[in-house]
């Protein structure tokens, strides 16, 4: 397996600036060591992405802020991801915030479009990110991607890359919701989307929330993309993300979801977002970005 890690220092999503240096955080964190342990595969590293620092450009719409350039960043990934998964390799790439899970769900459709292939999402939040520019408290895309690679909201984010619809909603899964707007719980309730909340694993334990997931993708997908978002994890193995919340997974929980997702042989391309230096200690969150990406990748403990 050829590994190609995208860097995407992008952080126009959200309101807090600093996950546009976690690509280069992670990196420095010992990814290309960590995974050149597991593999004699070929890795190598490449950002797509040319555009100017946030505080450089115009918000814009209120409703939907940075659209221009977050579209522009996530159309030169889209495209990237295609010729890699088309060429047979493995896009591992590293936000900058959410958003850019536009540019990593468009590249991926595309290059699937052709081979009839189920793409299963595994959406690993505290939050949603399935709001429109109508139910949004805030305007920021990075709250919208995944509706919009559904099918809903702006047109501008629909229709990313190319026209229509990216991911079948009812083959995305969520694992560790915990902050959901009131709205954006109606739309993916009506979306159908499948939901595992941390309530759910207090409720039934975590094993068994993992054997719901895999059977789920097992039904649902001939090829997972795995979305990975760091504040899922709670503030106290992951403090430097951009919205912490308490009472996320923990480190082990974080680490065990990635070696069972990785089982299924199904994973096709992956994502880890949100790692934000500037609120890191002593790089903790994105040595745990490096360990998470490995254990995606095919490493065990014995």
């Amino acid at each position: 397996m050829n590994i190609h890690v995208l860097e995407m220092p992008l952080d126009f999503g959200g309101n807090r600036h600093g996950s546009d240096m976690g690509p280069s955080a992670i990196r420095l964190a010992g990814l290309k060591e960590r995974l050149s342990q597991l593999s004699d595969s070929a890795i190598t590293y490449s950002t797509p992405m040319d555009i100017h620092p946030s505080e450089y450009e115009e918000a814009g719409d209120p409703k939907a802020k940075y659209l221009k350039a977050i579209t522009k960043a996530c159309c030169a990934l889209a495209g990237e991801t295609e010729v890699i998964i088309r060429s047979g390799g493995f896009p591992l790439i590293l936000g900058g915030d959410h958003s850019i899970a536009l540019g990593s769900l468009a590249g991926i459709a595309a290059a699937h479009r052709t081979d009839g292939k189920r793409i299963g999402v595994l959406y690993v939040d505290a939050h949603g990110d399935f709001n429109t520019i109508e139910t949004s408290p805030t305007g920021n895309i990075h709250g919208m991607c995944m509706a919009a690679s559904c099918g809903l909201g702006a047109s501008q984010l629909t229709n990313l890359y190319y026209p229509g619809i990216k991911i079948n909603s009812n083959n995305v899964c969520y694992v560790g919701l915990r902050s959901i707007d009131k709205e954006e719980r109606i739309l993916m309730k009506q979306a159908g989307v499948t939901a595992f909340t941390m309530s759910d694993i207090d409720r039934i334990g975590f094993p068994a929330i993992l054997k719901q997931v895999t059977t789920f993708f097992r039904s649902h997908a001939d090829v997972i993309h795995v979305s990975f978002d760091m504040d899922v994890i709670d503030p106290m193995f992951a403090p430097g993300v951009g919205i912490p919340l308490p009472g996320g997974l923990n480190y082990r929980e974080a680490l065990l979801l990635m070696e069972e997702i990785s089982q299924t042989g199904m994973v096709g391309s992956a994502e880890f977002v949100e790692v934000n230096p500037v609120l890191d200690v002593r790089s903790q969150t994105a040595r745990m970005a490096v360990e998470l990406a490995a254990r995606l990748l095919g490493d065990r403990i014995y």
